[in-house]
């Protein structure tokens, strides 16, 4: 998603939970271009460094990824849909360190009112068109992607 969102021009705010005691979140994304990269202690990413970029006024489309479905990612969401945004919750970019947790965490995501979807869903969903420019690099994306795709999605539906 971070490769889709630099495809297609979408800001990508991140945070760390508590760098100091538990480490940076994952070397291996690539989010030196983030429009914010936060460190929190709180469980809901949406702290006032990140909140700041977003107004209160003209409510954002705000898709989610992360690790601790049931926590982080649940607790973000309530509160950016408090807070009058739409929320998609990509089911194949979330995680748990308790893979049950992920399906409740997800229902009950949705009957909040958050969108739950995929990665390929939200993105042709965005894109709406095959006749944008951006089309092509997305698509090679998602071919490029869908090995690891299809295993995410094998391993997710294998719990609910």
């Amino acid at each position: 998603m971070i490769k889709a969102a630099e495809i297609l021009s979408i800001p990508v705010y991140a945070t760390t939970q508590n760098r100091s005691r538990l480490g940076e979140t994952c070397a291996e994304l690539s989010i030196a271009n983030a429009a914010e990269h936060a460190d929190k202690t709180a469980f809901s990413m949406w702290i006032p460094s990140i909140a700041s970029h977003f107004d209160s006024k003209t409510p954002s489309e705000v898709i989610l990824v992360g690790i601790e479905s049931h926590i982080c990612v649940t607790q973000t969401t309530l509160d950016l849909l408090a807070n009058g945004h739409k929320v998609y919750v990509l089911a194949d970019g979330v995680s748990s360190c308790n893979p049950q947790e992920i399906p409740i965490a997800l229902a009950r995501l949705t009957t909040a009112g958050a969108i739950v979807t995929t990665s390929e869903s939200f993105l042709y969903e965005c894109m709406g068109d095959a006749s944008i420019p951006e089309f092509k690099a997305i698509a090679g994306l998602v071919k490029e992607t869908s090995t690891n795709t299809k295993k995410t999605m094998e391993t997710l539906l294998s719990k609910m």
